[in-house]
């Protein structure tokens, strides 16, 4: 449990996508979310983790890649201590491996292998930012996927589970 409401309401529309396979309830109340905290304008360490899952939660590539890249930019405003602040208990080093996958998967999807596997490198640079745990299992297992999804040249190939 986290010590911020607004981080624990994001983890109940991750909730509702992940565990309750409900993406549409899960993106309206991410929305919902997304306007009291201000939008871009918002908390940076609330709009970094909201962008991440409101991506999540996209049918279009194209909304995936606009949520990603608000993610990433917030997360070059998050400081360690805001992280603590809210109960995370990730520094905020080990945010950018997930994002960089997930805009890695992105740009490989659009047919943009270059930018691509740009994020790939980015993602494999800080991966020792997590631990060795369920978390930093999940993310090292969608880097050896898409890798391996780029290093076939198979855009079309099904894209890996995004954390």
């Amino acid at each position: 449990m986290t010590a911020d409401p607004t981080m624990a309401r994001i983890g109940q529309g991750v909730d509702l996508h992940h565990h309750q396979g409900r993406p549409e309830a899960a993106r309206e109340l991410f929305a919902q979310i997304w306007d009291d905290i201000g939008g871009e304008q918002g908390d940076p360490l609330h709009v970094c983790v909201l962008a991440h899952s409101m991506a999540d939660v996209q049918d279009d590539v194209r909304q995936e890649l606009m949520w990603d890249l608000r993610a990433l930019a917030a997360a070059d405003q998050v400081t360690d201590e805001q992280v603590a602040q809210a109960g995370v208990s990730l520094p905020v080093v080990a945010l950018y491996p997930s994002l960089h996958l997930n805009l890695g998967e992105c740009y490989r999807k659009l047919g943009d292998l270059d930018r691509a596997r740009d994020h790939l490198d980015q993602a494999r640079a800080g991966i020792d930012a997590l631990a060795d745990d369920g978390y930093g299992r999940l993310i090292r297992g969608g880097l050896d996927r898409l890798a391996d999804l780029l290093n076939s040249n198979n855009s079309s190939v099904t894209p890996p589970t995004k954390p």
